[in-house]
């Protein structure tokens, strides 16, 4: 029987370390990751030309280096748009599109799974209720993960922490969150490592889910 694969798509390039280290972490050799990214081919030069153009348009991603970016969410959708394609016709078992923002251009594209809802079930399933943390990467991304956040009926507080976050900086933002009476704290973001959701649990004393490690737990189900 032939190994079981996953196809992913970052918005930024791959390889990226992290996110095949947290596979590997779950899938524990039973499953092949095949990633690729929206941006792939362009070179780093190319890539600050994509800066977005408002709030709305910002996403944060890191690329192969681990060095982190700012990027135009249009841009990601224009050219991913055929990298996406790529991998549903590859033979993968399943696709995940590895961004927990949402995709309404990219919803025709079946079998293919979508962070911001599964994560959001993930979350309903968990706390149908209550007081969440949310963490974005950027600031300017806060007031539209809070929006949506409390659209899935929570009060919500919402803060900017960098994946690329030192211990200390991720320390001082798990004390910024545990100021207040929470149920949960959300990882709102696949750039963020288990390593930053242990510190985060650890500062707090509150459960967190981490972006990443469900979107990946979710496919694993599809498939294993």
């Amino acid at each position: 029987m032939l190994e079981p694969r996953i196809g992913a798509l970052v918005v930024g390039q791959s390889p990226r370390l992290e996110v095949d280290e947290e596979f590997q972490r779950l899938a524990k050799g039973s499953v092949q990751l095949v990633l690729k990214g929206a941006l792939d081919g362009f070179s780093r030069d190319e890539l600050e030309l994509f800066q977005p153009v408002d709030n709305k348009d910002a996403l944060f991603t890191r690329l192969p280096s681990g060095e982190g970016i700012s990027l135009s969410k249009k841009q990601v959708i224009s050219n991913g748009a055929d990298k996406l394609n790529e991998l549903k016709m590859s033979g993968v078992d399943v696709v995940i599109m590895l961004c927990t923002g949402t995709f309404p251009e990219w919803q025709d594209f079946k079998g293919v799974l979508f962070p911001s809802n599964t994560l959001s079930s993930m979350v309903k399933g968990c706390l149908p209720t209550g007081k969440i943390c949310v963490f974005s990467p950027l600031q300017r991304q806060c007031a539209a993960c809070q929006l949506r956040w409390e659209e899935n009926g929570y009060d919500v507080v919402s803060l900017s922490l960098l994946p690329n976050a030192t211990k200390k900086e991720a320390v001082l933002a798990g004390q910024a969150a545990g100021r207040h009476d929470l149920d949960l704290i959300i990882l709102d973001c696949i750039s963020y490592t288990n390593e930053t959701k242990k510190v985060i649990r650890q500062t707090t004393g509150v459960p967190v889910i981490l972006g990443l490690s469900s979107a990946i737990r979710t496919a694993l189900e599809m498939v294993e």
